[in-house]
Order: structure tokens, then C-alpha cells, then sequence
């Protein structure tokens, strides 16, 4: 497991935007980076008045953060990286509030700054196949509840779909509905054929042994948890941790915004067993 990075191991690598833009430009394009116009090797000096890099050869510039999220960004680039260090050091994430206090920025652009790591995150964790053990399931989330329907078909709130794998990765869709038609091509999609696939007493899901799954229900309405090897716990955990921290952090997410909170959500539940991986993880991926 990896030793956490403390806030001064931080400041000591990150003291100034310069020192970011090095690691950029080496974790981007290596230390034998060859100019693309003449092909000098690892002939590189920054430019003094933009950041970015000049070839001793022939005056070509090498731009780091094009590709990036800090890219058009007048944010000095050591903001975003501080940004990054916090959404990977705290449990249940960063509102803008505590990003404006934290970086001294105005709220629109610290709002700015964390639905772009969000997206980030998303692009880092990405949504490999899942196989072997699967816990399918859906659950609301938003909205406000005022008396009224609740669970599924609960007004103001937005459907969301996860399929997770047993000692492994969560992935989560946002759908219109639960019906069959909308679910099982999710799984059909990301889950491995022979694969077998829990889920509850939904009608959606009575297909699957079908189409190449071995599944099993257990029957919620009959407050059976489960049944064999079968459950929906570990799911429905993920649930839990999504929407308390939706309440405890952010207190509210727009069904326009909700994919990519929950790409972060995503990311973390997949690093819980070693979160101190979590920062060196992202500037590793800078490179892309």
C-alpha cells in the first residue's frame, strides 16, 4: 500500500507553478523527449512570459497543458494541483465552498475547477469490464421529498443504475426508467459473459439467465438479504456512501451534474484499499 502524500511532501515537490510545469512536461512527453520540428533530444528550456517550453534547436513550443483540465485556464496551474491533493486526501470530497476558501479563488471558478477534476477522474478511473461475481441494482437520488410516492417513481429524482464487482470495481449509469429495455443492455454491455449477476426481485432483471449469466435473486419485499451466495450488500453500500456524502458535502446535485459526481464516487470506491495511491494516480495520468 502506498504512504500518503502529507501537505509538505506536497508543498516541498509543488512550491511553485514552474515546478508543476516540469512534472507536466515530464510525466507528458519523458526526459528524452525528442522535438517534433528538428528532432533535438531532450533540449528543453521554459519560456519566461507563457507556460510552456522552447527547443534549443529550432525555437519550437512544447505547450503541457494543452489536453489537460488546466488548460485556457488563467488559474495558476500549483491551484490545480492543490485542488487535485484535496479531492484525493478527503473521504467524501470537496464542495466549491471549501475549493474558493482553500485556493482563494471566487466561488465560479472554484466551482469550475471541480467539475473539470470530476471529469477527470472519470477519464482516469474509465469503465473497464467488470466479470465473476456482479451485484446489479438501481436507486433514486436528488429531489426533494415533500409527502407523496417514495423509492422508484419518486418525483424530482434522478434513476441511477450500478453494477458492481465483488472485490472489485463499481460502475454506475444514469437511465431514464428500470424497465428491462433500459437496464439489461447496461449489463449486456459491461459485464462479461458467464459472469454471475445478483440482483433483486426487479422483473427488469428476469432475463439474464438468458443471455449467458448465472443469476440469483434474493427477495426484498419479502425482507429476504439474502439467498446463498446471493445478495445485493455491497451495492447498496456504495449507495449509502454516494448519498450521504451528497448530503453531508454537497448537499445538493442536479441531475445535470450527477455523472460526474458520481465518476468520483466511481474512482474512490475503486482506490478504498489503497487511497494514498490516489494523487500519485492522477499526475501519472497527466500523460494522456
Amino acid at each position: 500500500m502506498s504512504k500518503p502524500v502529507s501537505i509538505q511532501e506536497f508543498m516541498q515537490k509543488f512550491p511553485d507553478d514552474d515546478a508543476c510545469l516540469e512534472h507536466l512536461f515530464k510525466a507528458r512527453h519523458g526526459a528524452d523527449f525528442a522535438c517534433p520540428r528538428c528532432g533535438l533530444i531532450g533540449k528543453f528550456h521554459k519560456l519566461s512570459k507563457m507556460p510552456a517550453y522552447s527547443c534549443q534547436g529550432c525555437g519550437d513550443h512544447i505547450h503541457p497543458m494543452v489536453g489537460t483540465p488546466f488548460y485556457n485556464s488563467h488559474t495558476p496551474l500549483q491551484k490545480w494541483f492543490y485542488a487535485m491533493y484535496l479531492f484525493t486526501t478527503t473521504r467524501h470530497g470537496v464542495p466549491a465552498k471549501e475549493l474558493q476558501r482553500q485556493l482563494s479563488v471566487n466561488y465560479k471558478t472554484a466551482w469550475r475547477m471541480g467539475h473539470e477534476i470530476r471529469k477527470y477522474l472519470g477519464f482516469v478511473d474509465g469503465d473497464a469490464p467488470l466479470s465473476g461475481h456482479i451485484e446489479a441494482d438501481e436507486t433514486m437520488i436528488g429531489g426533494k421529498r415533500s409527502g407523496g410516492k417514495r423509492g422508484r417513481g419518486a418525483p424530482g429524482k434522478t434513476v441511477v443504475f450500478g453494477m458492481l464487482e465483488r472485490e472489485g470495481d463499481v460502475m454506475t449509469k444514469i437511465v431514464e426508467n428500470v424497465r428491462r429495455a433500459t437496464l439489461e443492455p447496461h449489463i449486456l454491455a459491461n459485464v462479461k459473459k458467464g459472469s454471475t449477476v445478483s440482483t433483486d426481485e426487479l422483473k427488469s432483471y428476469a432475463k439474464l439467465a438468458r443471455r449467458g449469466y448465472t443469476h440469483g435473486t434474493v427477495n426484498h419485499g419479502a425482507e429476504e438479504w439474502v439467498n446463498g451466495i446471493h445478495h445485493t450488500q455491497s451495492i447498496e453500500g456504495f449507495w449509502s456512501i454516494v448519498k450521504r456524502s451528497i448530503r453531508g458535502t454537497h448537499v445538493h446535485v442536479s441531475h445535470r451534474h450527477l455523472a460526474k459526481y458520481l465518476a468520483e464516487f466511481e474512482f474512490r470506491w475503486n482506490l478504498r484499499d489503497d487511497p494514498a495511491s490516489m494523487f500519485p494516480l492522477l499526475l501519472k495520468r497527466l500523460e494522456t
